[in-house]
This record gives structure tokens, sequence and C-alpha cells, in this order.
């Protein structure tokens, strides 16, 4: 998986969604993802197909809605997203959060039929807790590929990626800007200004400075290409240590919304 990709939740306009993404597959991005939840699957995969990257060069990931991980409902919603991205599979299919339809024993088995044949390359899961991780592995046939959670400086999430560390996968950090809420913090504003960069590329660069967290940053316009280039921001051990003594915590996404409480 590439060191970062491209997040599009909340771009739900068509013309934007479709011009973000070719944008963004041109300026180098490899890493597409996008959800039933997010409403905006046929745009993403009209943006993969205008842009100048052969479609077999893009991982692109999408997740199955919470209400419909019931056994019967997996299946038909992950076709219908395939032929709303107008693909064949993905590379990546998520359970997108353990709420509502989710049965671990129910749900999960579906999953390895779809990656048997073919419709995934791969399963993931996306908001677990680790003793859910430990109940999904135990039913899962296939590895678990990747656990999608919110992780940024403010939520550095380090039991979830010590989990991550163990069992070789990567921790796909949304939110990893905190939606701007974090971007006042003096640690950040500190080490941007050292380094001639702007905080959203701190958060970023901090990000891809810890083992296993890829960054999926939502962006538009300017930005897309603003995110991209935190790749060439080199933080010192200075800069990380000012920045993991933080002690402050932000969850920016409803705390009541997932499994956490």
């Amino acid at each position: 998986m590439p060191p970062m990709g491209l997040g599009t939740s909340g771009n739900d306009d068509p013309e934007e969604c479709a011009s973000t993404v070719a944008a963004a597959l041109d300026i180098g991005y490899r890493h597409v993802d996008t959800a039933q939840m997010y409403d905006n699957e046929e745009p993403v995969g009209a943006g993969i197909r205008q842009s100048d990257v052969d479609p077999e060069d893009v991982i692109l990931a999408t997740k199955v809605h919470p209400k419909n991980l019931a056994p019967e409902n997996v299946r038909q919603t992950t076709e219908e997203s395939l032929d709303r991205l107008g693909v064949d599979s993905v590379d990546l299919l998520y359970v997108h959060w353990p709420t509502h339809a989710y049965d671990a024993e129910a749900t999960l088995p579906v999953f390895d039929e779809l990656r048997e044949e073919g419709v995934t390359d791969h399963v993931g899961v996306s908001n677990f807790t680790p003793e859910l991780l430990d109940e999904a592995r135990e039913i899962l046939d296939a590895p678990i590929a990747a656990h999608q959670v919110e992780c940024h400086p403010l939520l550095p999430q380090e039991e979830l990626r010590a989990d991550a560390r163990e069992h070789g996968y990567p921790l796909v950090a949304y939110t990893p800007l905190g939606r701007g809420e974090i971007f006042d913090e003096p640690e950040l504003v500190e080490v941007a200004e050292k380094h001639d960069a702007s905080v959203p590329q701190v958060c970023l660069a901090w990000s891809m400075a810890q083992d296993a967290i890829v960054p999926i940053p939502k962006s538009t316009g300017e930005h897309v290409a603003e995110n991209f280039a935190a790749q060439e921001l080199e933080l010192d051990d200075d800069d990380l240590a000012k920045i993991d003594e933080i002690d402050r915590e932000k969850r920016v996404i409803d705390p009541d919304h997932g499994p956490w409480n």
C-alpha cells in the first residue's frame, strides 16, 4: 500500500468528486478510498477512468454500509458497489462499522466468500476495538489486510498501532487532519514553522513517520497536491518527540457513533 491515499468522505458532489480523484491520480496518488455510506462510488469510479493512470495501478477500496452487513445483504450491496464503481472487483473491501446489522459470526464468512470468488482481493475492517479485532481474526479465513480508524497527532491510537505492527497490516488513518480542529495546537504550529510547511503537512508527515500508519486525507482543489507533497517533509526526532508529548486528546468523529464506549 502506498504511504498515502486519497480519502473521499464528504465529497458527494459528483463532478467535483470525479475531477478530484482524476487530478489526485495524475499527481501521483495510487490509493483511493470510498464507501457505500459516502454516496460517491459512481463519481469515484468515473474519476479513475478520467485519469491518465491505468486503473490496474490503483488500489481501490470501498466499505459495506453497517446497515448492509446482514449476510443476505453483503453480497448484493457489494455487487451494487462494483456496478457503481464500474469495476469487476476491488482491491480492498471493508466492514465499515461493527454496528447495526453486523454480527461477526454471520457477517465475516461472507467477506471470506467474496475474497475466494475474486470479488475483492483483500478483506479489511474499520472502527474496530482490539477485542473486536481478535474476534474477527478467529472467524475470518483471510487475514485482516487493513484496519481503518480515526488517527492523527491528538488521537495516536497506540494500542491499535501495536496490533497492526504485531499482525502485519497497515492502520489506515481517516481524518488524519482532525477535520482542521487540531490545526491551532501550538506544538504542530511550531513544527510547521520550523520546516516552512503547513500544519496539515506536518500532521501527514507525522502519520507517515509512524510504524504502520497510512493516512488517507480527504481533500479537494489545491489541497490535493499540498497534501501529497507532505511525503517530502522529513520530521526529525525532536519534531516527533514534541508532537508525541501532546497530552490532549481530540476525537473529531462522534464517540457515540462507534464501539469504543
